[in-house]
């Protein structure tokens, strides 16, 4: 894992060398850590100017994760520099990745996520059937939280018989 931490510092240094010289600026380097859980590969904090990725996620696709996520969130970090807040996925952030790091705008992975997916609890609006982690059914359970389906907007229901 320590080799793979320092191909992503390299990855992120060669980037940030990339933009600092497309825009002829000093940009601020993130600060990195390896605390994302789940299928996100990354998040990008923008005011903090941290980059969080997924340490599974790194390891089980190593090169692809390196040349895809690493240059996708620090395009979140530099639009932010740059040009302050704008959609995420804009033009701004669309023309980071292609003109200024040389990477094609992916705005999702294609990782396969079974490894770090974790308990799925089956719930049901009047359209389909939601997989819900287990951190989103317990808050339901609690009575913290319910959840609306965003096509038929009725509430999700728990569907027991799995």
């Amino acid at each position: 894992m320590r080799q793979l931490k320092m191909q992503v510092q390299r990855q992120l240094k060669r980037n940030l060398e990339q933009a600092n010289h497309y825009f002829n600026k000093g940009f601020t380097p993130p600060t990195v850590s390896y605390a994302v859980r789940g299928e996100k590969a990354g998040v990008a904090y923008l005011q903090r100017n941290e980059i969080r990725f997924n340490p599974v996620l790194l390891a089980e696709n190593k090169q692809a994760f390196i040349q895809q996520v690493v240059p996708h969130e620090l395009a979140h970090i530099l639009v932010y520099q740059q040009f302050g807040r704008v959609q995420p996925h804009g033009k701004e952030w669309k023309m980071m990745m292609e003109q200024v790091l040389g990477v094609p705008a992916e705005t999702y992975h294609c990782f396969d996520t079974r490894n770090v997916i974790g308990q799925q609890f089956a719930y049901q609006c009047g359209c389909q059937t939601h997989y819900l982690s287990i951190r989103r059914h317990n808050a339901i359970v609690r009575h913290q939280r319910r959840y609306i389906c965003k096509q038929c907007k009725q509430t999700l229901t728990f569907k027991d018989n799995l």
